[in-house]
């Protein structure tokens, strides 16, 4: 069926690395792969984070006037050639749904979210409207798929069980092949001048404000608690607060490889060159890096936090501990670094964990009983 797909927080083809961008191009990768036409219907961000009120309720009409727009065009098309379904993905009190319910209703088609979030100490404040905007948005639902354990409680205030859908997050079918292991590991030795006799920590993330930030700079606290054993670390990543980042590792900054953007391709050879993984994972959702890690065999160590749980298997896959602590993190992250033996173990049980439950010919499938489903 054709599917016209919509993401308010950030349009997946803008070509910034995003976890959050990943999700959504494997989404309408995985519904197309399912045999599902997908069309992006519109790039409009409906962000607002700052608590402005004006603004917000200014994104709501032109949000309105876009949904118009939408629906006579589609109109204008052949009944065969228009959306049978509208999805929209990642919608929450600071980025509401201002097309997909209006759009729905006007073509008579099933509206269906991935990633919605509901929080009721958002009803009052400077998001009141916004949130009440992405509540109605989410109680039209005919289907709620839950890539986030955490968002089952705020979405059951909103829907009844049987339009909640669990999909847990899952990696593309063609994954970038990486080199063999001693071939990654000389040429990043050579690139950054690493030993290759110390373990190799890795840290893949954009560095942005607050969140990202916050989790660079917790790792930075760790890592300076650790500095009487040998280690070397690998940041792949970059953005507005990268100054800031590399403030943070000033102290050791001898220790911290700083390697900048890098494709997909490149990354692969990072995984395959790293000892272990590592990443506070500071309010995020679940982690997509960590994930991508985790596929490629790397032991991990993150915060126990948000629905990083569900891809982190403690004790299987890598080590989670409280999140938003620097001293427990450290204490995580010596075990790895002091034992070998534990971090094959781990890595071993990473890679069979991501290829056991989160596998892409899965989500394809739950992804197309799911829009059948609702589409009768």
């Amino acid at each position: 069926m054709r599917v016209a797909f919509y993401a308010p927080l950030k349009p997946p083809d803008h070509p910034v690395p995003s976890g959050d961008r990943r999700m959504a191009r494997l989404l309408i990768e995985a519904m197309r792969a399912g045999g599902h036409e997908v069309e992006l219907a519109c790039r409009f961000r409906s962000r607002e984070g700052a608590g402005d009120r004006q603004r917000q309720r200014r994104i709501a009409e032109v949000g309105a006037g876009l949904a118009e727009g939408l629906i006579r065009r589609y109109r204008r098309r052949p009944k065969e050639r228009r959306p049978r379904a509208w999805f929209t993905y990642h919608l929450y009190y600071k980025a509401p749904d201002h097309l997909g319910p209006r759009i729905a209703d006007a073509l008579g088609i099933p509206y269906l979210i991935a990633e919605a979030s509901h929080a009721e100490k958002r009803a009052r404040g400077p998001y009141a409207e916004a949130h009440a905007a992405a509540a109605a948005a989410i109680r039209r639902a005919d289907a709620a798929i839950l890539l986030n354990g955490a968002d089952a409680e705020g979405l059951a205030r909103l829907l009844p069980p049987q339009r909640c859908h669990r999909l847990l997050p899952f990696l593309d079918a063609d994954r970038s092949s990486a080199p063999p292991r001693p071939e990654a590991r000389r040429d990043i030795a050579r690139e950054f001048g690493l030993p290759l006799d110390e373990p190799w920590i890795l840290a893949v993330a954009m560095m942005r404000a607050p969140d990202k930030l916050a989790s660079y700079r917790l790792l930075a606290a760790a890592a300076q608690r650790l500095l009487d054993r040998p280690w070397r670390m690998i940041v792949v990543g970059d953005g507005p607060e990268r100054p800031a980042v590399e403030a943070a590792f000033a102290p050791m900054r001898e220790r911290v490889a700083f390697a900048g953007l890098r494709t997909p391709e490149e990354i692969a050879r990072f995984h395959a060159a790293a000892d272990l993984f590592a990443w506070p994972a500071v309010n995020e959702a679940y982690g997509m890096a960590i994930l991508e890690a985790e596929a490629a065999g790397l032991p991990v160590v993150a915060g126990r936090v948000g629905g990083v749980p569900e891809i982190v298997a403690d004790g299987q896959s890598g080590i989670l501990v409280p999140g938003g602590d620097a001293e427990t993190f450290a204490a995580g992250l010596e075990r790895l670094l002091r034992d070998a033996a534990l971090r094959e173990r781990l890595g071993r049980g990473a890679a069979q964990l991501a290829a056991e439950r989160h596998g892409f010919a899965a989500a394809v499938a739950r992804l197309d009983r799911i829009l059948r489903q609702v589409a009768r």
